[in-house]
């Protein structure tokens, strides 16, 4: 097939989910949300006003500043490792951003990399986690093979930390390892020397194809105060390194400007001399387009709680230009989702995790939670990956994952072995990958969706993420697991041993739940960048973007000759599908609304049902009012309830066989939190009439109070 058979997918917010509980979603992540607005104010003052006038007074410009005016006009920065270091303390000193700014920037109309020494804190010296990130920054622009543009201003080691700094594989070194191995790739390297450049900083911009020095900048091996201590020269850096040396006589730097914003003008210029971006030759006519639904829509449906579902459609609807999107092998492993989206006007390929409860291929009529890997869907994303590998299409995947699936079944099924290849797949994948952790990302399954030890270009996380191998209450369990019962209850009758094993489970459960905290895993680079929900497609744009920036830097077929399309057709067949690409809509409604369809008569009357067995809850949270109360009108798709089945929640909507499309609550019949089995009346109903819209929800009670 030569055509790439996008179908529209998504909902308007109001159908994909209800009004109370996307406020209340959107209310329980704000706090989080101005935890990351704060603290990247936090960091972005370096060392604060104080030390940003010692800069100015020296006549330069900060690190932000020269970034600022290097970049395009209007143009979105987008940092990386904003986090690094964030919460440590050395002696009585922190390191914002470990002392360097790490960003992707357009320059020029091209994406480029830079990398700024921030003389705002400790004149840019190199902390400890300094080399490891400006090598992963470098590694990033490596994989897409962008520009890379140095703004140095760099005193040298933090010697007090030197010892965390200096030896080892990706010690300091190492940055120049990597200027080598960026230059054997044919990547162009701009270095601007604005200041101080000791030392290791010295031979930043040497291997650079272009090297620009500032009046006041300067590179030596040792500077002067180092040269007055062992051979009493009374002699200046300046002197030693300077301008006049480094251009006109070894020939270390190319070109000396008067100052900063000269430099800056310059280093424009020379990325206006690479070749342009390849990304409008690879888009042919489609033009960018922004989705159908607004992306700013995530931050109310993905829901706090990593236990509740959503739908994973929706997501793919708020990321994918005008929300359109092909499906790939929609009918096996449904507990994943893969397919083909346009981002910016650019194929990429997405995989993601589908929540909530779903069927249960193996056993008809029973369910099994969403967020897990299970045999065929580990085949499913496998063929997948390496399909889109072939292909060169960049992969993006979007994690919320619980695991792998566990047991006997599971190792009979030779779930180790799927596992592998998928690991191998992904290990051995040469087209760019990129890595979103929505929610949970946890033990092998983070391994396995190309968490950041399987090297994707850019591993992101929100402030929902939780990175982990074992929640904190599970591992407390675990540790005391020959102090407690079948129930996980304390066995013993003292009452200090209990006090005592009680404090010890509390504090195991503490420390994990702490270690899980995005900014933990951001401060040790665990992970890249922090960002909203809602930044998320503008960050996938921008990726993607660089993923087709340079003309004939990788593999990319038309989408003539994709592999995928020959998956697609022999799956199809095998399955006995008569339409390849179908989904969308029709099949993940299937999946996520389920419940509200099953629901219909009891024999007592009119009344809406359990699902399936399970433990009922009716508010969102103990806090929060009620999803439903006595006298109220229930219309199709609004939320009723939470269903727990099996430590996974799945929101509950009306609507269904038997019920009519809008229905006043008479009775609540079960109490929050109850166990209820499959088919068991929660609410007595009746058709509503038009004098019930006037009526009086306030007027609450359960069955027996007035009913």
């Amino acid at each position: 097939m030569a055509h790439v058979p996008l179908r529209p997918i998504g909902r308007p917010r109001a159908a994909a989910v209800d009004d109370r509980t996307f406020a209340a979603h959107r209310d329980a992540l704000a706090p989080r949300l101005e935890t990351l607005r704060a603290r990247r104010e936090e960091v972005r003052a370096g060392w604060g006003d104080k030390y940003i006038g010692r800069v100015h007074d020296k006549g330069k410009l900060t690190a932000r500043e020269r970034i600022d005016l290097l970049r395009d006009d209007g143009d979105e920065l987008f940092e990386v490792g904003t986090f690094v270091n964030y919460g440590e303390r050395f002696g009585k000193l922190h390191s914002p951003a470990a002392g360097v700014v790490t960003a992707f920037a357009r320059v020029e109309g091209r994406l480029c990399m830079v990398i700024a020494n921030d003389n705002t804190v400790a004149s840019g010296a190199w902390w400890p986690r300094t080399p490891e990130k400006i090598e992963r920054a470098q590694q990033m622009a490596l994989r897409l093979r962008v520009p890379t543009i140095y703004l140095v201003d760099c005193s040298g080691l933090f010697l007090p930390e030197q010892r965390r700094s200096f030896a080892g594989a990706r010690g300091a070194g190492h940055i120049f390892a990597m200027n080598s191995l960026l230059s054997d790739a044919g990547v162009p390297q701009i270095a601007g020397v604005f200041g101080d450049c000791i030392a290791g900083g010295g031979y930043m911009p040497i291997i650079s194809d272009r090297v620009y020095m500032t009046e006041q900048a300067y590179m030596v091996i040792a500077g002067a105060a180092l040269l007055k201590g062992a051979k009493s020269e009374q002699i200046t850096s300046l002197d030693i390194g300077g301008p006049e040396v480094h251009v006109h006589q070894s020939g270390c730097a190319d070109v000396r400007v008067p100052d900063d914003r000269t430099l800056l003008t310059c280093l424009r210029r020379e990325v206006a001399r690479l070749p342009s971006s390849a990304a409008p030759y690879y888009r042919g006519d489609a033009a960018p387009m922004d989705p159908a639904f607004a992306s700013s829509d995530l931050e109310g449906l993905l829901p706090l709680d990593r236990r509740e579902g959503y739908d994973a459609h929706e997501v793919l609807a708020r990321l994918c230009d005008a929300s359109l999107f092909w499906e790939v092998l929609p009918d096996v492993g449904r507990e994943m989702i893969c397919g083909v989206g346009r981002v910016a006007g650019l194929y990429a390929g997405f995989v993601i995790n589908r929540q909530g409860l779903l069927d249960d291929p193996d056993r008809p009529g029973e369910v099994r939670p969403g967020g897990t890997l299970y045999r065929d869907g580990i085949a499913k994303i496998s063929a997948f990956s390496r399909a889109c590998n072939d292909d060169g299409l960049p992969l993006i995947w979007l994690q919320d994952i619980a695991g792998f699936d566990i047991g006997y079944e599971a190792e009979r099924r030779g779930l180790l072995a799927y596992g592998s290849s998928l690991i191998y797949t992904n290990t051995t994948n040469t087209t760019p990958m990129f890595t979103v952790l929505l929610r949970k990302a946890s033990g092998a399954g983070y391994y396995a969706m190309a968490g950041l030890p399987y090297d994707p270009v850019v591993q992101l996380s929100t402030p929902m993420s939780r990175l982990s191998v074992m929640e904190g209450r599970t591992l407390a369990i675990a540790t005391y697991n020959t102090k407690l019962d079948d129930d996980f209850a304390i066995e013993t009758e003292d009452p200090d041993e209990r006090a005592e094993i009680e404090r010890g489970m509390a504090e195991v459960e503490a420390r994990i739940e702490a270690d899980m905290d995005p900014y933990v895993a951001a401060a040790q680079l665990d992970t890249d960048e922090l960002v909203r929900p809602a930044e998320l497609r503008p960050w996938l744009a921008a990726l993607v973007e660089m993923a087709y920036q340079g003309a004939g830097s990788r593999r990319i077929k038309n989408h003539r000759i994709w592999s995928l399309h020959d998956l697609s057709v022999l799956v199809r067949r095998s399955v006995g599908r008569a339409e390849a690409g179908r989904g969308g809509d029709a099949a993940h409604e299937a999946a996520q609304d389920a419940p509200a369809r099953r629901a219909g008569e009891a024999a007592s009357g009119l009344a809406f049902v359990a699902p399936m067995s399970g433990r009922i809850y009716l508010r969102p949270s103990p806090d929060q009012p009620p999803f439903v109360e006595r006298g109220q009108v229930l219309r199709a798709g609004e939320a009723v309830a939470l269903l727990e089945v099996m430590k996974t929640f799945t929101r509950v909507t009306y609507g269904g066989e038997g019920l009519p499309a809008a229905a006043t609550v008479t009775a609540v019949l079960v109490e929050d939190g109850d166990d209820v089995a499959r088919g068991a009346p929660l609410f007595t109903l009746r058709e509503a009439s038009p004098a019930d819209d006037g009526g009086d929800a306030g007027d609450a009670g359960r069955e027996g109070e007035g009913a």
